[in-house]
């Protein structure tokens, strides 16, 4: 039986689901259409924006690195392009499969692995880091042919510091290196942050350090359009960087390296200032390193031998390296008596080779002393006792409040980081520097030694090469600067930084044609005759024998019993020519006993070529090294009793201060050098070092 269907219900039951589908239809539509007005039009700009940052990469373009130069315009430091292949530690996922397996196609030596760890741990964000620098052209071919196979490795052209004369002036230039986590903060922290987009290194030390503002240029960036996967597809903008600047030093690095190579194998250090305005024309540190293995990020093998060496490589010590200046100081206290009334040039003392301070006993270096001595002869034949006379009568502080403004103990602003200040020593210092209140009181037979250089006396050579400027010129004052000048690498334009000159000091030039007289018969009858020998020009020196440990009363001294790291120091400070000087130097030669021998050749040499433009033959460095290794190492120095803290004031000293009318005439020249007598009290009994950061 065919059952009959109600055509009208079946209709009216479609034309309802036809109904609810285009009611869900328009309902579904009305989102889209809400949701697509939403987005274009309330949320446009902002979703715009993402979109093309999503579409365009904004890449730092890194500058060229500015150039060092010496004042002649040689190169002391630039820079050259060379492949890198780099790691993305995020992106791989085992790091040490995937190097094992970057070893089969170029060379990683295990250095290469201990530098990328160590790169690892220092960086903050592990965006790229090099496992190996400097790629042959082979090693890049062969790579890229397999460059699918390494996730997160790439090949990219890197900028390298580049240091041409290698170890020479290497505390001087410094060195750069990568950015570590402490100075990543530091620039996150400050207003340069945006221009250190993309850059990796920076100064570390020297010169690279303290003028990273000037050398560093200005970041670029370029815009490029890239893929959904991230592939740059075109350039659309490109503002290029802006290299950094060149800084012109105000050393001669001939000079310089002339200097070095006078030092030879020996440890100290030497600089040489113009007095005219402030030029430092060599600042040598010995021994030196070779700042090109800091590039890359040194390797723990050469960190080892240079932070282990004993001769601590290192320690910039014309900078950092606090020692005492011996009889070098001899006459910058001259200087006090006649500025402070306490000596005439003609009062004289009559000198037994001692002097007694209470029941103690200061030994001069000559044995029954240098019979009558005046003021020019206590300085041409280096006479101790003269000295510890006037350091008794002037008191410590006196001493104090004349040397500070000749720079003594005191930072000398020069345009470099890390200065040390050494120690001038007075009631107010002593005072600060110890914590025990029976160390804090200043002792009288304290202040005996510092007359001769001794005792708490400790300074920089920058600072005795500064104060002998000051003295050299007159009283005439200048910051000492290693940069000449910044030349602008787009303008060539130089902006000049040398020449700050400072309150000049108030020396009367009576006083100082006294001083200069006594420094000039150093160079012709004193200790220091031998060095200076038949030079065309007149200079004035001094030397000076600098204690490095002290010896027991009673004891005397002998350097070649003694262990060569505890042999006296070698000092002589200079400056040349006598009537218009154009170059002031301290020099010291570590453990090299007397300044006459070892400093003294030195600074005939510094002089012969600036004055006349002689530059030694190797054959002349030579023999003038094996002249230095060849001398007398020492001589006996004799011994002195200590006084004790709180000693009794001054009995008979054995040494009479004769009226300037019965001065007696002037000694024949001698060729010895007085080396300093022990310190002044047991409290500083202990090894007198160049400090060591």
């Amino acid at each position: 039986m065919t059952e009959l269907k109600n055509v009208e219900q079946e209709l009216s039951r479609f034309r309802t689901r036809l109904l609810a589908a285009a009611a869900f239809v328009l309902f579904a539509f009305g989102l889209l259409t809400a949701r697509l007005v939403y987005l274009q039009v309330y949320r446009h700009a902002e979703l715009s924006t993402q979109a093309e940052n999503n579409r365009i990469t904004v890449v730092p373009i890194v500058p060229n690195r500015g150039l060092i130069v010496d004042r002649n315009g040689v190169v002391l430091a630039n820079n050259y392009s060379a492949y890198t292949l780099e790691i993305t530690p995020s992106k791989v996922e085992d790091l040490d499969a995937t190097i094992d397996q970057i070893a089969q196609v170029i060379d990683v030596q295990p250095r290469d692995r201990k530098r990328f760890k160590r790169l690892m741990e220092e960086s903050k964000n592990f965006e790229s880091l090099p496992i190996r620098t400097k790629l042959t052209d082979e090693e890049v071919a062969r790579f890229t042919a397999q460059r699918f196979r390494f996730t997160g490795v790439d090949i990219r052209a890197r900028l390298f510091r580049h240091y041409p004369m290698g170890e020479t002036a290497s505390h001087l230039i410094g060195y750069i290196g990568r950015i570590n986590t402490a100075e990543k903060e530091k620039i996150d922290e400050s207003e340069d942050e945006a221009n250190y987009r993309g850059t990796e290194y920076i100064g570390k030390l020297g010169v690279e350090q303290s003028y990273e503002a000037e050398l560093h240029g200005a970041t670029g960036f370029e815009e490029v359009e890239t893929s959904a996967g991230g592939r740059a597809v075109r350039r659309l903008k490109s503002n290029p960087a802006t290299p950094g600047n060149t800084v012109v030093l105000s050393i001669d690095i001939k000079l310089q390296a002339l200097v070095e190579e006078m030092f030879g194998e020996r440890r100290g250090a030497l600089v040489a200032i113009d007095p005219r305005n402030g030029d430092v024309l060599a600042f040598v540190s010995k021994p030196n390193f070779d700042p090109n293995l800091f590039v890359d990020g040194i390797d723990s093998e050469n960190w080892k031998m240079l932070n282990e060496s004993p001769d601590k490589p290192l320690l910039n010590r014309a900078l950092r390296g606090a020692y005492p200046p011996g009889s070098t100081y001899k006459p910058f206290m001259a200087l006090a008596a006649l500025s402070t009334g306490k000596r005439t040039p003609q009062q004289a003392i009559s000198d037994p080779g001692h002097f007694w301070f209470g029941n103690h006993k200061f030994r001069d270096d000559k044995e029954g002393g240098h019979g009558m001595v005046d003021m020019y002869k206590s300085i041409v034949q280096s006479c101790d006792t003269y000295y510890y006379i006037l350091a008794n009568d002037m008191g410590v502080d006196a001493i104090h409040d004349f040397m500070k403004p000749l720079g003594f103990g005191q930072l000398t602003g020069i345009d470099m980081h890390g200065e040390l200040k050494g120690v001038l020593p007075s009631t107010e210092w002593k005072r600060a520097a110890y914590r025990k209140k029976e160390m804090q009181k200043w002792y009288a037979g304290e202040t005996i030694s510092l007359g001769i250089g001794q005792g708490y006396n400790t300074f920089t050579m920058l600072q005795l090469a500064q104060a002998t400027a000051i003295v050299a010129a007159g009283g005439q004052r200048y910051k000492p600067h290693l940069v000449r000048a910044v030349e602008n690498v787009e303008t060539r334009a130089q902006r000049k930084l040398s020449g700050e000159a400072l309150p000049p000091l108030a020396l009367k030039p009576e006083h100082v044609a006294v001083i200069h007289q006594a420094y000039y018969g150093v160079t012709q009858e004193g200790t220091s005759a031998r060095s200076f020998l038949s030079a065309p020009y007149k200079s004035g020196g001094k030397t000076g024998t600098a204690q490095v440990i002290a010896i027991k009363a009673n004891e005397k001294y002998d350097a070649s019993k003694v262990d060569e790291r505890h042999r006296d120091h070698a000092l002589y400070t200079a400056f040349a020519p006598l009537d218009n000087p154009q170059i002031a130097l301290a020099v010291i030669v570590e453990n090299a006993g007397f300044g006459a021998g070892a400093a003294a050749p030195i600074a005939r040499r510094v002089f012969d070529y600036m004055l006349l433009g002689l530059y030694p033959s190797p054959e002349d460095i030579a023999a003038t090294q094996q002249a230095q290794s060849t001398a007398p190492i020492g001589k006996q120095r004799p011994a002195a009793d200590v006084p004790a803290p709180g000693a009794p004031a001054p009995g008979p000293s054995g040494a009479t201060i004769i009226p300037a009318a019965a001065s007696a005439p002037r000694a024949p020249a001698v060729t010895t050098v007085a080396a300093s007598a022990p310190t002044a009290s047991p409290l500083i009994q202990t090894s007198v070092r160049a400090n060591v950061p």
